[in-house]
């Protein structure tokens, strides 16, 4: 997935956007994440995406050059079919990490 792939599609948020503002504003918790356009507060599908990107910022990843993220698939469009599933199933607001992989 690219940086301006969506993360959190309830609200339209991209990679890029939550990683400067989680760098800019330096989160002390991932659950500050939703103050990025109110990410991760709809469906709940990009919580444990979320999670992992406030980690890495934290730990100095940077969006471009280093490693994809971690639980991100290959393609948005992998992502967004990987979501239409999550909301069509009984799993929604489980936070399931390892429903989250593609």
């Amino acid at each position: 997935m690219g940086p301006d792939d969506k993360i959190c599609y309830c609200y339209h948020v991209s990679l890029r956007k939550l990683y400067h503002f989680a760098r800019r504003e330096r989160l002390q918790r991932p659950s500050q994440m939703s103050d990025c356009l109110g990410a991760g507060t709809g469906c709940g599908w990009c919580i444990p995406i979320l999670c992992k990107l406030h980690q890495r910022v934290g730990e100095g990843w940077q969006l471009e050059g280093d490693t994809p993220l971690d639980g991100l698939p290959e393609t948005a469009t992998d992502y967004a079919a990987a979501r239409q599933s999550y909301i069509k199933s009984e799993k929604k607001n489980t936070f399931d990490a390892e429903d989250r992989s593609a």
